[in-house]
């Protein structure tokens, strides 16, 4: 920040002293959910400031002083008044989780999954409460998918283990953020599926691929073709998903496939999401071997839908 703002944040915020840090994060807090404060569009500035937040949670050791930082550190997307301006927030976010991926140790792994967690979650709830607006859901999957961010399929040095992550947690978090901010329009199902199937038809990695089908796409359409029954127990719900699943009831449940539409049930949301899938495979810079795989999962499901 420049010094007219406050002091050098980035150098507090990386203290030694957890009693600096947390001073510096409550300046911090303050600063960004002003609404006279200037907006955060300088890239250079940003990518200061973030990596002295990203070695103020390195140094918090105990899991409460964690889990109630990654909490605080996420909520600052939900104070910042301009949607817009969160969003640059969540860019610094992911651009330095990528750059400073390679350095993180094996013992504090858990805990930066953790925080990408709540930044996730932070960031459906930004979508939810701003009613799926359509300009700003695309400007957050331009973040993801934009250079030095974790499903650019273009980047090496994106670090592969991210985009295997997210799609791992992706629809979970964003199922836990619709029953904390029930919305009030519909979910844009391809909106949210976006930058995985644009990463699943462009990617040179045929991992990733794999990863995106097997942690993705192959649980939420398994999930779409089960019966709906609402007085379902969700203990039983969860049994038929598979136990790294949580009950999606409250996301299906008010679920559609472009903003403005009116939610579907499972089965027609089921039929769009595959013929969305066809979609994307179809596109011009689709790779050719992601193409066929996509075309693959297309045709597998709908033959499976068509059997009596």
């Amino acid at each position: 920040m420049a010094q007219n703002d406050g002091p050098p944040l980035g150098k507090f915020l990386a203290s030694s002293e957890k009693a600096t840090r947390d001073k510096a994060v409550k300046h911090l807090v303050e600063f960004l959910s002003n609404p006279t404060g200037r907006i955060l569009s300088d890239d250079l500035e940003l990518a200061k400031l973030w990596k002295g937040i990203f070695y103020c949670y390195w140094m918090s050791d105990k899991p409460p002083v964690q889990q109630a930082l990654a909490t605080e550190l996420a909520d600052i997307l939900l104070k910042i008044p301009d949607p817009s301006s969160s969003l640059l927030f969540l860019k610094g976010f992911w651009q330095t989780i990528v750059r400073e991926w390679p350095g993180i140790d094996r013992l504090r792994m858990d805990k930066y999954y953790m925080l990408i967690r709540r930044f996730v979650n932070a960031s459906f709830v930004l979508l939810i409460k701003n009613g799926w607006s359509p300009s700003l859901c695309e400007e957050h999957n331009d973040i993801l998918r934009s250079a030095g961010s974790p499903l650019c399929p273009s980047d090496p040095r994106v670090p592969l283990g991210l985009s295997y992550h997210l799609s791992e947690i992706w629809l979970i978090e964003l199922n836990k953020a619709c029953t904390t901010v029930p919305a009030q329009k519909p979910v844009p199902l391809a909106l949210v599926l976006a930058p995985f199937l644009t990463l699943a038809a462009k990617t040179p990695n045929k991992i990733t691929n794999q990863q995106i089908q097997a942690n993705l796409i192959d649980p939420l359409l398994s999930t779409l073709s089960l019966p709906q029954e609402p007085d379902e127990p969700p203990l039983l719900k969860r049994l038929k998903m598979g136990s790294t699943w949580d009950d999606m009831s409250q996301l299906l449940a008010n679920c559609c496939l472009s903003p403005l539409d009116k939610p579907l049930d499972r089965s027609r949301l089921r039929k769009g999401v595959l013929e969305y899938i066809f979609e994307v495979a179809s596109r011009e810079d689709s790779k050719d071997s992601n193409r066929r795989k996509l075309y693959a999962i297309y045709k597998t499901n709908i033959d499976e839908d068509d059997d009596p």
